[in-house]
């Protein structure tokens, strides 16, 4: 009888602005909000409202389970008041999305799921979809023209979208397909002069084998590689799904491209998102960036494009004291003796009353919790097993490379454990991992995805959990490389408490850990106030953080993208003016050269020796590179290794820690042979003498060299991911063949011991082993590592001591003259 909307119009739920006033007069609200926001969400909503609103990028940065989410439908829902045009919440997969329109509903907001509903086109109803339905090669939103016009968009979760929107940029061509053939034989001159055995491996098949194509090879190629992308871009060829939806993308700045190469398929991707492909995006008139782990914000320039000068701090609540009560334990660093296989065996006596979640970073890692695991998790069944989790007990769960996206709340994970480091997933980024190994750039990656991951077990203020962090390689990347300093200001405060918790108990074995971690699960009450009580003064960094040499960077790609290859050479040499880092310098003149080669080809191969000499790891010019010789010590085995430990700030923890992740390294495993020929090298200045990896630094030579005295070498050939019961001819040619390269390199005052590290100690009928040969099987692997394990604890109570240090080498059979009888056999043919 009565028509509302005639009166109080000016207060209607479609025209008022202010996003808190919106909440207050929303009709259908569900109880749960009994009526009042959260003190982080009004703080935030003020901010945006009364500061931001009218800025084009704006970053948000609230803790999980704060209440983001409401958050951001507030805001979308008055920008849709403010009449400013057709509305996006977008998230990274179709999982989120369901949550977000299940918080939609609840408070009465309209939302939509389909870019062509019209109440969305009309900006009636806010659209929620996952980012791959806007970033895509054949978007409804439109590629390289505006389909939809966008007022605004809230990319939540921003990290997490971030790398899909990496993968829609990227073209995967399997090597079952013809178009990898032909690629290939594309490039393949310029893969043999850049390295012949790797090329070999690539062509065998072997899983490690990943090589960037030179650049040079790449742009002078371009007209070839179009036509045959184009050709291939519109196949009903499923395996090739990728070009089909990256091609558009990309087809126009294919030259920017990166290419890598591996036995498995052949990836192809932009330098930096070309953005601007998805106008619709690019154009909105505001674009929200949401997160709860965002430290680093280099990423949204380098992938979203965004003008770090425009954005002066981000909104964040008042207090960081909304993040759920987290107890972190580190157990391999609280004591170093603690194996792996301890470990499991407590987490499975936990996951009796608790629900126990693993976090691990390959399919492979996660066979090694398979006879302990209730459930293992990937993305084929995650959806089910995260609301088993949810309903009740199911034990203990491994989750397979998912930091992020999955809400584990209250009992559905009490206990957390984040096993391993983070492995990247794309070739280039596994390329610029090798590269920049040790940087803080790598640093600062990997503890993003950390942190991510342990955001799974809190999901609001009232939650807690326990979060164990396992594995050497892990904890010495956060100890021994300082990387703890680079997680965010709550996050930093849980793990200092934990520590100082830690002191009352280092060296204590997992029966005294389990006590403690009682005090949580238990929910002791001194605890409890002792957590809380540490984030109360915590406030939000809302500084914005971006990196300079990522801005430039992407700077340069923009230029390069006009045309403009002279200003992306000069903004990239004004980086490597200013960098110390000799590693990082050496990766920015190759960056350098890629743009100096579309106008000074001669240049660019100049800058290129000058960069493989900052850092080895970089693609090599095209005239190759000469061999440095690896000169013995002037100084004794004992007083290299204690060299060693104070060149590298190792303190005795350090020191263990270190060796610790070496040991954990030493395995014969697939698809490990890069880390396992990076362990071996380190192993060299563990034990006080020399190393290098010539294949690796110089393209030639054995995959390991040892300088132990004077005039005395190990050549060492790494076949850890070899699964053949007999050592194959090809391996064996592949050893003799480094043995010729030290007759050849260095002159007959040398003496060389050739190695082969292979599981068996017997050659198969068609080889020829040279009669020199030595083999460090498993048994004698083992062996080493046990003895490794114990020197270095014996090294840590001595080090000050030279002589001391020196007598534990013999005591071990560390020395030149022992370690062949002692860690080798003889082998069989």
């Amino acid at each position: 009888m009565i028509d509302f909307s005639k009166l109080n119009g000016d207060d209607s739920i479609d025209s008022v602005l202010d996003p808190r006033e919106i909440f207050d007069i929303l009709p259908e609200k569900d109880e749960k909000y009994e009526e009042y926001l959260r003190d982080v969400q009004t703080e935030v909503l003020n901010k945006w409202f009364n500061h931001y609103k009218n800025k084009k990028d704006v970053i948000i940065k609230m803790n999980t389970g704060s209440g983001k989410t409401v958050v951001g439908l507030l805001m979308l829902k008055s920008c849709l008041n403010e009449k400013m045009g057709p509305a996006v919440y977008v998230v990274p997969d179709p999982y989120l999305v369901r949550q977000v329109k299940s918080e939609a509903e609840a408070l009465g907001i309209s939302v939509t799921g389909n870019p062509a509903d019209p109440s969305f086109r009309k900006g009636e109803s806010i659209l929620v979809i996952n980012i791959f339905k806007l970033i895509n090669g054949k978007s409804i939103f439109g590629v390289n023209e505006v389909e939809i016009n966008l007022g605004s968009v809230i990319i939540d979760d921003a990290h997490a979208c971030l790398d899909i929107a990496e993968n829609q940029f990227s073209i995967k061509i399997p090597s079952q397909t013809d178009l990898y053939k032909e690629v290939l034989s594309i490039f393949r001159e310029s893969i043999k002069q850049q390295s012949e055995i790797r090329l070999i491996e690539l062509e065998s098949g072997d899983p490690n084998a990943n090589i960037a194509v030179p650049f040079w090879s790449w742009i002078d190629n371009k007209s070839d590689l179009l036509q045959l992308l184009h050709k291939n871009s519109d196949t009903s060829d499923t395996e090739l799904n990728s070009l089909k939806f990256g091609w558009p993308l990309i087809k126009n700045n294919i030259e920017l491209c990166n290419c890598v190469i591996g036995s498995d398929s052949i990836e192809i991707s932009p330098k930096f998102l070309p953005i601007k492909s998805i106008p619709s995006f690019n154009f909105a008139k505001r674009r929200i960036f949401m997160s709860a782990t965002l430290s680093d914000d280099s990423i949204l320039s380098s992938h979203f494009d965004i003008d770090s000068d425009s954005i002066s701090e981000s909104i964040t609540p008042n207090s960081s004291n909304d993040i759920g009560e987290r107890m972190i334990i580190i157990p391999q660093e609280l004591n170093p003796e603690i194996t792996d296989d301890q470990l499991k065996k407590f987490y499975k006596y936990l996951s009796k009353e608790q629900n126990v979640v693993i976090l691990v970073p390959s399919n492979h890692r996660s066979s090694y919790w398979i006879d302990v695991a209730d459930r293992i998790l990937n993305a084929r069944n995650l959806q089910e097993g995260v609301a088993e989790l949810k309903n009740g007990h199911v034990g203990l769960v491994v989750v397979v490379n998912k930091y992020d996206g999955i809400d584990l709340p209250k009992d559905a994970c009490t206990v957390l454990v984040i096993d391993r480091l983070p492995d990247v997933r794309r070739k280039i980024d596994k390329i610029e991992e090798g590269i920049l190994q040790g940087s803080d750039i790598i640093a600062t990656n990997k503890i993003q995805k950390i942190e991510q991951g342990m955001g799974r077990g809190v999901r609001s203020k009232d939650d807690h959990c326990v979060v164990f962090l396992m594995g050497s390689t892990l904890v010495n990347h956060l100890y021994v490389m300082d990387a703890i300093s680079k997680f965010t200001p709550a996050t930093r405060k849980q793990i200092e408490l934990s520590n100082q918790l830690s002191r009352q108990m280092r060296g204590s074995g997992l029966k005294e850990m389990y006590k403690v971690i009682k005090y949580s699960l238990d929910r002791d009450k001194n605890w409890i106030s002792t957590a809380r009580g540490a984030l109360v003064k915590i406030k939000y960094n809302s500084e914005v953080k971006f990196d300079d040499k990522i801005i430039s960077l992407r700077k340069a790609y923009n230029n390069a993208l006009q045309g403009n290859y002279n200003e992306a050479v000069a903004t990239i040499l004004d980086l490597i003016n200013n960098e110390d880092s000799l590693l990082v310098k050496g990766y920015l003149k190759q960056k350098a050269a890629e743009y100096y080669h579309f106008y000074d080809p001669v240049e660019a191969q100049h800058i290129l020796k000058s960069a493989v000499k900052d850092n080895n790891q970089v693609i090599h010019p095209i005239e190759g590179i000469q061999y440095d010789k690896l000169l013995p010590g002037d100084v004794t085995q004992a007083v290299q290794l204690v060299n060693f430990m104070n060149n590298g700030n190792m303190n005795p923890n350090k020191y263990v820690l270190f060796v610790t992740k070496l040991i954990e390294q030493l395995i014969f495993q697939p698809n490990t042979s890069k880390i396992f020929e990076q362990a071996i090298m380190d192993l060299a200045f563990v034990l006080g003498f020399k190393g290098q990896r010539p294949e690796n630094q110089f393209n030639k030579g054995p995959d390991d060299l040892w300088s132990v005295d004077v005039g005395k070498y190990y050549v060492i050939e790494c076949k850890n991911g070899a699964t053949s019961s007999k050592i194959s001819k090809s391996d064996c040619n592949q050893l003799n063949g480094s043995i010729t390269w030290f007759e050849n390199n260095y002159d007959d005052s040398n003496i060389q011991t050739p190695i082969m590290i292979h599981k068996s100690n017997e050659f198969e009928y068609a080889a020829s082993p040279n009669h020199n040969i030595r083999i460090i099987n498993e048994p004698y692997l083992e062996k080493l590592k046990e003895n490794l394990r114990k020197f270095s604890q014996a090294v840590t109570a001595n080090y000050t001591d030279t002589l001391k240090v020196e007598e534990l080498l013999n005591i071990f059979n560390f020395k030149p003259e022992k370690f062949i009888d002692e860690y080798t056999i003889s082998f069989k043919k």
